[in-house]
């Protein structure tokens, strides 16, 4: 009679399959808005000369939010195979929908940016007279990322720390650390422009702490808790 060999190969590779990818959402995301934010203007209602004076910059961020999400759907995965049977149903909801709802948010954003720079060339959306076109699709980007998409982030990063404490794999007063970030950026998102780096910085700082620990144990260190 044949046994199934034990599920070994995950409980040994998913931490640091989650730090891994944790840190390279986080470090993709930070450079994806610091070039956002060097590139185009703060202000939603701007006249659109971004478009032509740093197109370039703006299509490198652009192309780097496709890695990002990538990195951020094996992050969710690794953590959810690290509760393993004990996932609460209800928490697997919240958690999986609220990251999965900030990826659409910021993909359908970028979308909208990238089909902006695109028709750019060809149409008068840029300068003094831009279009009412123009002004339509950077309000909507700019309220799709600044309320939709952080609010989605501050959902999952209360989740997060719910598996922190849930599973312990990483201190408690990260945990609360994260609690106290996500109320902060579920109520103040709209005035702060640097709010949705909230979310890769806690979570490199969650990657960071598995990957550390994931390397001690392969040492033969004890666990420190």
């Amino acid at each position: 009679m044949s046994q199934e060999p034990p599920p070994m190969y995950s409980h040994l590779r998913t931490p640091r399959a989650a730090a891994v990818a944790g840190i390279a959402f986080s470090v993709l995301l930070v450079i994806i808005f610091w070039v956002f934010r060097s590139a185009v203007p703060a202000d939603p209602l701007d006249s659109g000369t971004w478009l032509v004076g740093s197109s370039r910059h703006v299509a490198l961020a652009l192309n780097l939010i496709p890695f990002a999400g990538i990195a951020f759907l094996w992050f969710i995965g690794v953590l959810r195979d690290r509760l393993g049977s004990e996932e609460d149903r209800f928490f697997a909801t919240v958690f999986l929908g609220s990251g999965l709802l900030f990826l659409a948010t910021l993909f359908l954003a970028a979308t909208i940016v990238g089909a902006l720079l695109l028709i750019a060339p060809s149409t008068e959306l840029t300068g003094t007279g831009a279009s009412p076109t123009f002004h339509f699709a950077r309000a909507v980007a700019y309220i799709l990322i600044n309320v939709y998409a952080i609010k989605m982030a501050g959902v999952f990063m209360i989740s997060t720390s719910t598996v922190v404490i849930y599973t312990g794999i990483a201190p408690r007063w990260m945990a609360g650390l994260g609690y106290a970030l996500a109320v902060l950026v579920l109520l103040g998102s709209f005035y702060l422009n640097w709010s949705i780096l909230v979310l890769p910085v806690w979570v490199l700082l969650i990657s960071a702490h598995i990957l550390i620990d994931n390397l001690r144990r392969k040492d033969g260190r004890p666990h420190r808790p």
